[in-house]
């Protein structure tokens, strides 16, 4: 079954990009999620449509999946269905950076100072970030990280993970599949903005 990576995948490929590895790509797609995604993603669809699902998620990985916090009645908000980069692992579960977390802007801005950490040039299923905490709070170009960190519990992550590969990071990185609960988009966005 074919994904929304695909289909802009495969008009990325016919439009001579290859994403993450130049700057321009990286552009192209960016702009082509957001043109594709002006209707709403199902992430149920996703979580469906797409192969990659994996068993035990690592470091500097990108990952989907389906959460449920623990403390939600006492979060202001939260967020059902996280992107997250994998950054290490925590008492109970892990440490991933949400994306959704930022604006989209902010977003790329943060993933354009990522790509200077990957482990490889190849853009394959060998590439991979090299995180920790002390790697993002220590290097003030990683400053968008912060609203981003969350300590997730692994009994409560409700699905699968979903890999997304690092040739798909920027279309993913666009898509609207955030799912806040208790309050909007904007006003995460806007406390985001306050802790930058």
């Amino acid at each position: 079954m074919a994904t929304i990576f695909d289909d802009i995948l495969v008009r990325g490929v016919r439009a001579g990009q290859v994403p993450a590895r130049t700057d321009e790509a990286r552009d192209w797609f960016r702009n082509v999620a957001r043109r594709t995604a002006k209707a709403d993603v199902n992430p149920s669809n996703i979580l469906r449509g797409y192969e990659n699902k994996a068993t035990r998620p690592l470091t500097g990985r990108m990952y989907h999946f389906f959460y449920d916090p623990k403390g939600k009645q006492t979060l202001p908000y939260y967020d059902r269905f996280p992107l997250i980069f994998m950054v290490g692992p925590a008492s109970g579960g892990f440490y991933g950076m949400n994306l959704h977390y930022l604006p989209p802007t902010l977003r790329a801005k943060l993933m354009d100072t990522l790509y200077d950490v990957t482990t490889n040039k190849k853009y394959d299923e060998t590439t991979r970030l090299r995180l920790s905490y002390n790697i993002l709070s220590g290097a003030a170009r990683f400053k968008y990280f912060k609203p981003t960190f969350k300590h997730y519990l692994a009994s409560n992550v409700e699905s699968r993970f979903i890999e997304i590969n690092s040739t798909e990071w920027d279309i993913a990185l666009m898509l609207p599949t955030q799912r806040f609960e208790k309050a909007t988009a904007a006003k995460v966005y806007s406390d985001s903005r306050k802790m930058i």
